[in-house]
């Protein structure tokens, strides 16, 4: 005898039909970053788990990004500036498994900068040294963010038109004292340039810290971060739901400048990473960015 689907039936197939091309999408849409498997750089890991459910996976005892690959997963995993070269390994949790794959870093050499500043910005006062230590615990919070969206893409536009003027990982030296590497990419504009979101995000902090001056967290998904550092003005708050190309406030000076830029970094898995990594293409800007240059 002949069956006929009821409209239930009809619905659940459906929906699963249209679940499975999502799939599919995510699956063949997904840009991901330049691999480079360095101190600062983007190591990306084919990882087994189940089909339905993306296994958990941490280096360094921090959560790292997974996303749908065309016959698994892959774990996007973000490698510390001070991470030694040599052997590494993410810790992949899938069900009732957890197992270890590991992967070789190898070694790079940063140049080094040597730079004159305010002493103050160097041998900090008693207060000075206090306001640093009661910034970090907010600037902490920010950089665990993960959300659990995947981002958007990870095919970022620059977030303001101009030179690099100073790379990222150089080996800094203010006023002849040894100090942590350079954990950003500085592009020189004038104050008051405008700077707009790279890529789609969630701003979850902005606040005046000592060091970075005027500062913008966006999150992007997964423990992917952007932070947009020494503003003359900021035009976005916590919570503030941006777009490739939305307006995040201008160029400045403040915090330990020696004048007028953006520092732009970008974490993942709470490491500071190379933002080229992340650019494709170098001369590739914000379209908003290219219209507001002069």
């Amino acid at each position: 005898m002949m069956r006929f689907a009821t409209a239930k039936s009809l619905t659940v197939i459906a929906v699963c039909w249209w679940a499975l091309l999502a799939a599919a999408a995510a699956r063949a849409t997904t840009e991901l970053p330049s691999a480079l498997a360095v101190p600062g750089g983007v190591v990306i890991l084919e990882v087994p788990g189940e089909t339905d459910r993306a296994p958990a996976v941490t280096f360094d005892g921090n959560r790292v990004m997974v996303l749908p690959a065309p016959s698994g997963w892959r774990a996007i995993v973000g490698i510390p500036l001070a991470r030694a070269p040599g052997a590494a390994a993410i810790e992949i949790r899938s069900g009732n498994t957890t197992l270890t794959q590991g992967f070789t870093v190898a070694g790079k050499a940063y140049s080094t900068q040597r730079l004159k500043v305010a002493p103050k910005h160097v041998d900090l006062s008693p207060e000075d040294a206090a306001r640093v230590e009661q910034e970090q615990p907010r600037i902490r919070a920010a950089m665990a963010t993960f959300s659990a969206a995947a981002p958007t893409t990870m095919n970022f536009a620059a977030p303001v038109r101009g030179p690099r003027s100073s790379s990222f990982g150089l080996r800094r030296v203010f006023n002849e004292q040894p100090r942590n590497p350079h954990s950003g990419m500085d592009i020189a504009a004038p104050t008051g340039t405008p700077i707009f979101a790279p890529a789609p995000g969630k701003v979850i902090e902005t606040g005046d810290f000592f060091f970075n001056g005027n500062s913008v967290f966006i999150d992007h998904g997964q423990g992917l971060i952007t932070l947009y550092c020494h503003l003359s003005k900021v035009d976005v708050a916590p919570g503030t739901e941006v777009k490739t190309g939305d307006k995040l406030g201008e160029v400045g000076a403040t915090g330990r400048v020696t004048g007028p830029h953006l520092h732009w970094g970008v974490a993942l898995n709470r490491a500071f990473v190379d933002p080229a990594l992340f650019l494709g293409s170098a001369s590739k800007v914000s379209p908003a960015a290219s219209a507001a240059a002069p």
